[in-house]
């Protein structure tokens, strides 16, 4: 038995297919190249794939990690030959290493996730000042949030799951910005969500996710 660990980007091309979606293209394209996928026990097996922190629609990302095993031992030069005319426009194959089969699980190793987020400030609702924005959000002790779920409206603090958000350009009335958020086990920050925090009233220009902060 082998794991591999597997870091992936997700383009524009399919930013929008669902979590589901993206793991039976792995899934296809896995089969394709002939590699010796382990599988699960049970009634319904299905290969052992493992995302670290499944991206929502909409998000592109240079930073997906993705566990993977198999029944026999493949170097990484092996399997990056392999795939590398299986998957389908918009995910990059970007590196591939071997890990410990005992180690902890990918989703709990995870505590962080950065983003590069573009976002517009204009109009009657414009920011006079993100910069002064950001200080203040970042200063507030708590911030009470809330959202609509199918289960009913979940309460929380916002504040909470934002460890930084700092400037990185601004051109205009545009404004790109990075945010080191929380993604483990005691909750998960949205980078929208934050962007709404901070005044600007339009959904996020683009989200991009950079990075995996692993335990």
């Amino acid at each position: 038995m082998q794991r591999l660990r597997v870091r992936f980007g997700r383009g524009e091309e399919i930013k929008y297919i669902s979590h589901l979606d993206l793991m039976r293209f792995w899934e296809r394209a896995l089969r394709r190249a002939g590699l010796s996928l382990a599988y699960t026990e049970g009634f319904n097996p299905h290969p052992k794939i493992s995302l670290a922190a499944p991206l929502s629609v909409g998000v592109t990302s240079e930073a997906e990690l993705m566990d993977i095993y198999l029944t026999r031992w493949d170097s990484p030069y092996v399997f990056m030959n392999r795939m590398k005319d299986q998957l389908p426009e918009g995910i990059q194959l970007m590196g591939v290493l071997p890990v410990g089969l005992n180690i902890p699980s990918l989703q709990s190793q995870v505590r962080f996730a950065e983003y590069r987020v573009t976002a517009v400030s204009e109009g009657d609702n414009a920011i006079p000042d993100v910069e002064q924005a950001i200080a203040s959000l970042l200063a507030a002790q708590e911030l009470p949030w809330h959202h609509y779920r199918d289960t009913g409206v979940r309460h929380y603090d916002l504040r909470a799951l934002i460890d930084t958000v700092w400037m990185i350009e601004s051109t205009g009335d545009t404004y790109v910005l990075g945010m080191r958020l929380r993604c483990d086990s005691s909750g998960t920050g949205r980078p929208e969500q934050v962007i709404k925090a901070l005044g600007f009233t339009g959904y996020p220009a683009s989200i991009h996710r950079t990075g995996l902060l692993l335990d």
